[in-house]
């Protein structure tokens, strides 16, 4: 699939980080790890952006998640994006052992120690939930512009608040915003006055909108929610409400196509290939 999205032009291809889902009503189920995956995605593709949609700051320490972005970034080279949230689903912290309390206050804390190895600077942190000493990243980025961009997903205020001052992009999810381009755009104008507010040129912070498109209806894997109408129809009908979702502000769309398959992957080929005319 990560070849024929490549193939067929696409920018990037995103792989959620998650442990386990459960107790929703359907059958139990759960992903390969993102960042092994990711990292032999790398290794078979030439073009495409790679990146975990969001990787949970809970679920390894936040030195070694950046230590497997750099690593990453450099098989890529230079193709990863690090995607980084608070995480949300609590049956798979509880099934794995992780706590779940205070997720704000342990995200700002990882985001520090990640951001500043990123960005190759000899980190000491003593905090409550993480602490690094005096450590660094070995070997040095390959990149002119010395890391891998980071983009926070999360509407959270405090998190914004934590992550705009040096983030690159911030990204939302389709449900957050009723895969409706006016929602989206209500969503960005937020993130406009936030970066604002902590000293930000807003300008400078890439909007990435994850939207629910259905392939086929017949074979669709993810429950459709009546006040979250999905995009779907012709090619000439998808590729208009993508653009309306550009118009609405955002830099970046990622399609959660439903089903996920190579089939899906090919049929929205063809809209990325009119949109770019």
């Amino acid at each position: 699939m990560a070849r024929a999205a490549e193939e067929v032009g696409f920018d990037s291809l995103w792989l959620g980080d998650h442990l386990l889902y459960r107790g929703d009503g359907r059958a139990e189920r759960g992903p390969w790890e993102v960042f092994t995956s990711l990292a032999a995605l790398a290794a078979v593709t030439e073009r495409i952006h790679l990146g975990p949609l969001v990787a949970c700051t809970a679920f390894h320490p936040p030195g070694l998640i950046a230590k497997m972005a750099a690593s990453i970034d450099e098989i890529s080279e230079g193709r990863f994006v690090l995607g980084l949230g608070a995480g949300w689903n609590r049956t798979e912290f509880d099934a794995f052992g992780l706590p779940y309390d205070r997720r704000v206050e342990r995200f700002g804390e990882a985001y520090t120690i990640i951001e500043g190895l990123l960005s190759g600077r000899r980190v000491s942190h003593a905090g409550r939930h993480w602490s690094a000493d005096d450590a660094v990243l070995l070997p040095p980025s390959m990149r002119p512009s010395g890391r891998a961009p980071i983009m926070v997903g999360s509407n959270g205020e405090r998190v914004l608040r934590m992550t705009l001052p040096s983030a690159d992009a911030w990204n939302t999810w389709f449900t957050d915003f009723g895969n409706r381009p006016e929602r989206f755009a209500d969503l960005t104008e937020r993130v406009t006055r936030l970066a604002a507010d902590v000293g930000r040129d807003p300008g400078t912070v890439d909007r990435s909108a994850c939207v629910l498109v259905v392939v086929d209806r017949s074979a669709d894997e993810r429950p459709i929610e009546p006040d979250v109408p999905p995009i779907e129809g012709t090619t000439a009908q998808i590729a208009a409400a993508l653009l309306e979702l550009a118009d609405a502000g955002a830099d970046e769309i990622i399609i959660v196509a439903s089903p996920i398959d190579e089939r899906s992957i090919r049929r929205l080929g063809e809209v990325v290939a009119s949109i770019r005319g």
